[in-house]
C-alpha cells in the first residue's frame, strides 16, 4: 500500500482520482495548493506525489523545491505532457520522475503505482524506476518469493545455479543477486555456447603473448576482469564436456592460469551460472560433469515462466511500453482490453517474446492518438501454438498448398512486412516476392 499526496485544485478530477486509489488499497491526502502542499510534507512521509503544473498560489515545480530531505525519495508525477517541461525537471531532480497528462486512465495509473512501489521498495530496489533491483518486475508470489531469494542469496558468496526457460531473464536475475551482494566489483557476463573450443579457455582464463597463432599480446580473461565481483557463465551446459575439468579446478583452488602461462593468478569472484535445461535433463544427457555441478550449484534457483506468473503480465507490458514511451517522448498506453488480450496469451517465449510484442505493437501504432495497436496474432513462428496451428492446416494438403499456406500465415503474422517474412521462413526476398507473384498468377 503506497501513501500518495495529490497536489491538484481541480475538485473533479481530484475526488476521482481517490476513490480510484482507495478501491486499489492506497490512502491518499489533498493539496490544493503550493502552501497547503508545503504544510503535508512537512507533518507527513509520502510514497507518491502527483503534481499539477498549474497551482492557484504558484507552480508544482515549486512543491519540488518544498521537499524535506525525508521526501527525496518519493517518486514524483507530474501532470503535464510538455517534453520541455519533462526535461528541466529532470535535469533539476533526477530520474525519479513520471509524467500524466490528463485525462490518464486506470491502466496509467496502475502503471505509476507499480512504478512508485518499486522506486521506494529499498529492500528490493536498486533503481525504483527500472523494477526491483533495477531490472526485475513483478508483483505475483512467484516473483516475490524470488526476491526474497535473492535477498538471502546475495548477501552471502556462495555461487549459484539458475534454471530457466529461454527468455525468462536469467541474466537479470544474475546482476539482481550481484546487485544484492552490495559489492562495487564489477559484474561480467558471458555465453558459453559462443566461444570454441579452442578460445574457450583463452576467454576465461586468458593467454600469454605467442601462447597460440595470432597472440601478439597478453591478454586478461574473464576471471581476471570479474575479480572481487561476479562472473555469469550463461547456458554453462553448452561448456564441451571435456573442458569442464579445468573450470572445475578454478573452482576448487580459486586460481587461473594464463593459456600460455606457468604462472597461478589468484581470483576471488562469485560464479553464478545458468541453463534453459531441467536438472532431470542434466542427469539424463550429462551435459554437466556432477561434481562441477555441485560447485556450481551450491544454492540453485528456479525461475519461473511467465505463464506461471500471468498475473505480471499487465504489469510487464506496461513497464515495456513505458520504457518506449520514455525512450521517445510519446504517451501511448495499452487499455484494459489489450491487457486481458495479453495475460490470456500463454507466452512461450516468455518475458523476452512479451518484450518483442510490445515493441512490435508500439511500432505498428499511431503515436499522434495515443492508442497501441497490438498484432492481430501475438504467437510467434517460434512458439508451440504457431507450430501446431501449422502443423494442422497443412495437413492433406499439397507441397505447393503447403507452401503457400506457410507463407501466407508467416506473411500474415509480420503484418505484410516482407522482409521479416523472408527472414523468418530463411528464404530471400526475391523468392519471397517470386512465390507471391506465382500465387497472383494461379488466383
Amino acid at each position: 500500500m503506497s501513501h500518495i499526496l495529490l497536489v491538484d485544485d481541480d475538485e473533479m478530477f481530484v475526488s476521482a482520482t481517490r476513490k480510484i486509489l482507495a478501491k486499489l488499497g492506497h490512502t491518499s491526502a489533498v493539496a490544493g495548493s503550493v502552501a497547503e502542499a508545503r504544510t503535508l510534507l512537512e507533518g507527513d512521509y509520502f510514497d507518491l506525489l502527483m503534481l499539477d503544473i498549474m497551482l492557484p498560489d504558484g507552480s508544482g515545480l515549486q512543491v519540488l523545491d518544498a521537499c524535506a530531505e525525508a521526501q527525496r525519495n518519493a517518486h514524483i508525477a507530474l501532470v503535464t505532457g510538455h517534453p520541455s517541461v519533462k526535461s528541466v525537471v529532470k535535469s533539476l531532480y533526477g530520474p525519479n520522475i513520471s509524467y500524466l497528462a490528463k485525462p490518464f486512465d486506470l491502466t496509467q495509473l496502475r502503471a505509476l503505482l507499480t512504478k512508485a512501489t518499486c522506486a521506494n521498495s529499498d529492500e528490493h530496489s536498486a533503481s525504483g524506476s527500472e523494477g526491483h533491483y533495477g531490472g526485475l518486475v513483478g508483483e505475483s508470489a512467484a516473483m516475490r518469493e524470488l526476491y526474497q531469494i535473492i535477498d538471502r542469496v546475495g548477501k552471502t558468496g556462495a555461487n549459484v545455479l539458475i534454471h530457466g526457460e529461454s527468455g525468462v531473464g536469467k541474466e537479470l536475475v544474475a546482476k539482481a543477486i550481484h546487485a544484492a551482494s552490495g559489492t562495487t566489483f564489477p559484474f561480467v557476463a558471458t555465453n558459453c555456447g559462443a566461444f570454441s573450443k579452442e578460445l574457450l579457455g583463452s576467454e576465461l582464463f586468458g593467454h600469454e603473448k605467442g601462447a597460440f597463432t595470432g597472440a601478439i599480446k597478453s591478454k586478461v580473461g574473464l576471471f581476471e576482469r570479474a575479480n572481487g565481483g561476479t562472473l555469469f557463465l550463461d547456458e554453462i551446459t553448452e561448456m564441451p564436456i571435456e573442458e569442464q575439468p579445468v573450470l572445475l579446478r578454478v573452482l576448487e583452488t580459486q586460481t587461473i592460469t594464463r593459456v600460455g602461462g606457468t604462472e597461478d593468478i589468484p581470483v576471488d569472484c562469485r560464479v553464478i551460472s545458468a541453463t534453459n535445461r531441467s536438472v532431470e535433463d542434466l542427469v539424463e544427457n550429462q551435459c554437466l560433469r556432477e561434481d562441477l555441478y555441485f560447485r556450481l550449484a551450491v544454492f540453485p534457483i528456479m525461475i519461473p515462466p511467465l505463464r506461471e506468473r500471468g498475473e505480471d503480465v499487465r504489469l510487464l507490458a506496461s513497464h515495456f511500453l513505458q520504457q518506449l514511451n520514455d525512450e521517445h517522448h510519446t504517451q501511448l498506453t495499452l487499455n484494459d482490453a489489450q491487457l486481458d488480450v495479453l495475460s490470456r496469451y500463454d507466452w512461450p517465449g516468455n518475458v523476452r517474446e512479451l518484450r518483442h510484442a510490445i515493441h512490435r505493437a508500439y511500432l505498428m501504432s499511431d503515436v499522434t492518438t495515443g492508442e497501441m495497436r497490438l498484432p492481430r496474432q501475438l504467437a510467434s513462428p517460434f512458439s508451440r501454438e504457431s507450430a501446431s496451428r501449422v502443423s494442422a492446416d497443412l495437413i492433406g494438403n499439397t507441397l505447393e498448398e503447403m507452401e503457400r499456406k506457410l507463407i501466407v500465415m508467416t506473411l500474415d503474422h509480420y503484418q505484410g512486412n516482407k522482409k521479416e517474412t523472408a527472414e523468418a521462413l530463411g528464404i530471400s526476398l526475391k523468392t519471397l516476392y517470386n512465390r507471391l507473384n506465382q500465387y497472383k498468377a494461379v488466383g
